[in-house]
């Protein structure tokens, strides 16, 4: 028999009873069956979780993983598909990608430890929406403007390459200066709306999407009832600002803005 650990997707509050018919037939990570764990006598707060494969989830096996790119999609796509369904009837505390426990006793044990911090979040995030703004000015070689000979044709062929360096620099400055002025254009359009905003790292490499330099990366909660407004305002904040380009996705469950549980280390306990 393959040995199995408990993968928790997040917590939610079920305060209808409705969250275990909604999960039903839902394939979680490694396809396996997604079920709630609940605290006797609260019935209200409660985790999805589904068993997973130990030997994927162990600290050297997880190391390996999270290289693969493949692995850590179909992980991805299962953890956000869960937390999706329940957003959709809920409020939800999405925990952290390949968060897992011994066993549903261990969430049980954590569930009962943080029970009230989770249903004052909860409360905190009931009919909230997150949306992700990012704020990307073109790559450097795409700022630098036309190229080919000086105006001036008298310059030496090395003040004609000092001429376009200079022309090059500037171009890129004032790229950077629209930048900085369409993340404040944002920002004060996003603030009309947002009742929380948490600072992202801009994204590089393989995460970066689409062309350009990520400069902006930030996260703001919004009311649910205002999320469409919030999209276009900030959408329009930064128009006719060459060179920089806004990209706001969502609206997502609450992903920045929940209470992250970290896994305990997996390891068995002595009989």
């Amino acid at each position: 028999m393959n040995a199995t650990v408990s993968y928790a997707y997040a917590v939610a509050r079920d305060a209808d009873g409705s969250l275990e018919e909604a999960l039903s037939g839902l394939p979680g990570v490694a396809e396996a069956t997604v079920h709630l764990v609940r605290v006797e006598h609260s019935d209200d707060v409660v985790v999805a979780v589904s068993p997973v494969p130990e030997r994927d989830f162990q600290e050297a096996a997880l190391r390996a993983h999270l290289e693969d790119l493949d692995w850590l999609e179909s992980v991805a796509r299962a953890h956000h598909r869960v937390i999706e369904v329940l957003a959709a009837r809920t409020a939800v505390l999405p925990l952290r990608l390949a968060t897992v426990y011994l066993d549903d006793e261990r969430v049980r044990l954590m569930l009962r430890a943080r029970h009230e911090a989770f249903a004052d979040r909860l409360t905190d995030l009931a009919a909230q929406v997150e949306w992700g703004v990012k704020i990307y000015v073109e790559a450097p070689a795409e700022a630098e403007g036309p190229a080919g000979p000086p105006t001036d044709a008298g310059l030496t062929p090395g003040r004609a390459y000092l001429s376009r360096r200079r022309a090059q620099r500037n171009a890129r400055e004032d790229v950077y200066r629209d930048a900085q002025q369409a993340a404040e254009r944002v920002e004060a359009a996003a603030r009309a709306y947002a009742v929380d905003r948490v600072q992202h790292r801009p994204q590089q490499g393989e995460l970066a999407r689409g062309p350009g330099e990520n400069v902006i990366n930030d996260a703001y909660l919004v009311p649910l009832r205002q999320a469409e407004d919030f999209r276009a305002d900030v959408m329009q904040a930064a128009e006719g600002l060459p060179g920089v380009r806004v990209e706001v996705t969502g609206p997502w469950a609450p992903y920045s803005f929940a209470t992250l549980t970290e896994a305990e280390p997996l390891r068995r306990a002595t009989p």
